[in-house]
């Protein structure tokens, strides 16, 4: 059976990077134009046009691959107007050409998120997203810190959780997670009042 992996995120998760490692697998067919640009809109996704018309779905080339990949935020920007995604209705049509759908949820620290979607959309959308999830049965959660804190290791724990390939030894991946974004919302702090009950605790005691 053909499998279609929905990658999706509040906005600012990470739904770019996650597309660009799925598609890296030579079997998967996925948003390959990533790998060759640092960043692309989403209403150049190759299903982007099945977002806006999930019908158009049976006409969409099913036969060049047997897991596919696809990437929507929550909002996600179409033609300039931030939209909600027809997930039940997107998710219906594929069922319908026999297509095993499975869902990928993102998930990146939720102060950067909301910082941000501040900052690049002028406003929090996250509680948006939350809602939209609330009804997902059985998703697999990836971790925007985990993937950057464990790396390869991480990637093989997805790849079992979705049963979804992943080409963890792929030599472009290293560029790919070379960047860790988080990095721009943090400023050091010298000193915090825990730091001082943290040394008292590991002392030794005499």
């Amino acid at each position: 059976m053909k499998q279609l992996l929905i990658l999706t995120g509040p906005q600012g998760s990470g739904n770019h990077l996650w597309s660009k490692i799925f598609a890296l697998h030579p079997q998967v067919s996925g948003w390959r134009a990533l790998l060759d640009t640092y960043w692309v809109g989403h209403d150049q996704e190759p299903f982007a046009d099945c977002w806006r018309d999930p019908g158009l779905l049976h006409t969409y080339n099913w036969k060049n691959a047997d897991w596919h990949v696809t990437s929507i935020s929550v909002p996600y920007m179409d033609n300039g107007t931030a939209t909600v995604p027809d997930f039940k209705g997107f998710v219906r049509e594929a069922q319908s050409l026999g297509i095993k759908v499975k869902f990928a949820i993102l998930g990146r620290d939720r102060n950067i998120v909301e910082m941000q979607q501040q900052r690049v959309r002028e406003g929090i959308t996250l509680s948006q997203a939350l809602a939209q999830y609330a009804p997902f049965a059985t998703p697999v959660f990836l971790s925007y810190e985990l993937l950057h804190l464990y790396g390869t290791k991480y990637l093989e724990t997805v790849a079992k959780q979705l049963e979804f390939p992943i080409s963890i030894n792929d030599p472009r991946l290293a560029a790919i997670l070379s960047e860790d974004t988080n990095t721009k919302y943090f400023s050091p702090v010298k000193h915090h009042a825990t730091d001082d009950l943290a040394k008292h605790a590991s002392r030794k005691h005499t």
